[in-house]
């Protein structure tokens, strides 16, 4: 199987260019501050799946990708909280994301609790 169907992966990566799209319409002056933010959080999630995945051989880099992956998901949560709090992002739209950045944290912590299903050798 490859990374890219993994389910973590495309929810990451369809999250993180939803987040894209919508930090488009961001102030300039959040260019080098949130707007940098916010993109590089939700982007690494999909990253360092993918890195875990290809590390699957040896189980600490698994655990530490997926850790690292689910550590920049809660990132890109608080960034999403400063967009609302901002008014950069209605409250409908911050529900939506939230909701999906948890289900990826939902699947990233499979894949952690069911690491032998990915072919990880515990």
């Amino acid at each position: 199987m490859k990374f890219q169907n993994l389910l973590a992966h495309q929810k990451s990566f369809s999250l993180a260019m939803k987040i894209f799209n919508i930090t488009k319409s961001f102030p300039k002056e959040e260019m080098y501050s949130l707007t940098d933010q916010i993109r590089r959080s939700s982007r690494i999630v999909p990253v360092n799946i993918a890195e875990a995945y290809r590390k699957r051989d040896y189980p600490k880099h698994f655990y530490s990708k997926l850790t690292d992956s689910d550590a920049e998901n809660s990132e890109t949560q608080v960034w999403l909280e400063f967009a609302l709090k901002c008014n950069y992002i209605n409250e409908n739209t911050h529900n939506e994301l939230l909701n999906e950045s948890n289900e990826v944290g939902k699947l990233i912590n499979y894949m952690i609790l069911n690491a032998q299903k990915f072919g990880v050798s515990i």
